[in-house]
């Protein structure tokens, strides 16, 4: 499979987020299974495989900022699950020199972390985070590693409440068609 090339590599944690029959030709699609560790995997297997000229991730999140709804595109990412205090501040990985945070074209902030949020957390709200997911931080910095530029799409499914587990299997499919218009027009 190694030297496959594509100019748009689409990763998706879950199919049941964005079904690959649905995609237009020449963008493949990788499913990285969730959370941080799955996704970095997967996107480096996937840009050794297919070389690609951009990377989108499109994904579900939950949102923080109550005032968001629908497709978001993000143009910041950090993660929100490095906690180390006292050796380095929450969100910054002590001892490593790589960014702590990475950005992209879009006007909104994620928080990658590998856990559902199903309270209310200050500190994301210090950090401006908009929405939260489990691997988009993970992907950026497979990205940033290999100079790839990435764009992320995120779909609000859920509150970031403890309603949140049975809203976002209610509503994980309801973005596919909003991102494939996103899609068409990054295509064209």
């Amino acid at each position: 499979m190694a030297g496959m090339k594509t100019n748009y590599l689409i990763i998706t944690a879950l199919e049941s987020e964005l079904k690959r029959a649905v995609l237009p030709a020449g963008v493949e699609i990788v499913y990285s299974g969730i959370g941080k560790i799955n996704a970095v995997s997967a996107s480096l297997k996937a840009i050794h495989q297919y070389a690609p000229q951009m990377i989108i991730n499109f994904g579900t999140a939950g949102k923080v900022n109550p005032q968001l709804n629908g497709l978001l595109k993000i143009g910041k990412v950090i993660q929100r699950d490095m906690s180390t205090e006292p050796l380095a501040p929450r969100g910054k990985t002590p001892f490593c020199n790589k960014p702590f945070e990475y950005l992209s074209s879009g006007e909104f902030t994620c928080g990658t972390g590998d856990s559902f949020v199903t309270a209310h957390d200050p500190w994301l709200h210090a950090q401006s985070v908009d929405v939260v997911d489990m691997e988009l931080f993970a992907i950026a910095a497979a990205a940033y590693e290999h100079q790839i530029s990435w764009q992320s799409y995120k779909y609000i499914t859920d509150d970031a409440n403890e309603n949140s587990g049975s809203d976002w299997q209610a509503k994980v499919h309801h973005g596919q068609d909003l991102f494939l218009d996103k899609l068409k027009q990054l295509l064209s």
